[in-house]
């Protein structure tokens, strides 16, 4: 399941994001590859400092924290620090998935899903497009500052050549309380009815009987 999330950082935020960017070091985006992606990698990330992580942690986290979307649609359990990458002109990320087991300083996690921020105006630079292949076909995702978007980390996917200005996004990876993406993609749509019937029909038995049957799959998916 592909899902995208519209505004999931606001303005102030993405200003304080440039803010805690502007003098940032950024470094061959290569260092932090498996060997595999290492090959079709071609991009820039911000390396990390302690501070500056934090500041951007916060932001990001308290973010997600509260949006239902990203809570109910990836059924997050572990979620990467984010990784801040930057695209100028010549730069492309060829197609690949996405490293299995992630957390090298940290505790190891596995991979479920990705998330892409876009950080700056689309209109700001040329190329760029993140395509993610789905069994309906190839998805070409282009969002504005602030937009997110996640996907399953098995699908393949690339970003296109920069040709012009600079793309900037951060990037996170979670593992989910329910690893199978066709599972998740079934519990999401059924939160969707049932927060819809909890609202406009709270005492009817079709309502407790959507609200326990989501309940119990979430139970019987669940992998902690």
């Amino acid at each position: 399941m592909l899902l995208t999330i519209p505004a999931l950082l606001n303005t102030a935020q993405i200003a304080k994001i440039h803010e805690t960017l502007a003098d940032a070091p950024f470094v061959d985006g290569k260092l932090t590859a498996g060997f595999a992606a290492g090959r079709v990698k071609h991009n820039e990330e911000m390396r990390p400092e302690p501070e500056r992580m934090q500041r951007l942690i916060r932001i990001i986290m308290a973010s997600l924290g509260h949006h239902e979307t990203f809570r109910f649609g990836v059924l997050p359990h572990r979620v990467a620090d984010p990784i801040v990458a930057r695209y100028t002109p010549g730069m492309a990320y060829g197609e690949h998935v996405d490293d299995p087991i992630m957390g090298t300083t940290g505790p190891r996690f596995r991979s479920d899903v990705s998330m892409t921020i876009f950080l700056n105006d689309p209109a700001s630079y040329e190329g760029g497009e993140l395509f993610i292949r789905t069994p309906f076909g190839e998805q070409r995702i282009k969002s504005a500052a602030g937009d997110a978007v996640v996907y399953p980390s098995s699908s393949l996917h690339r970003v296109m050549e920069v040709t012009r200005g600079e793309r900037l996004v951060a990037l996170t990876w979670i593992q989910s309380y329910v690893r199978d993406p066709a599972r998740r993609e079934l519990l999401y749509e059924l939160n969707l009815a049932r927060e819809r019937l909890l609202k406009t029909a709270p005492e009817e038995d079709t309502t407790a009987y959507v609200d326990r049957s989501y309940a119990n799959l979430v139970r019987m998916w669940s992998d902690l």
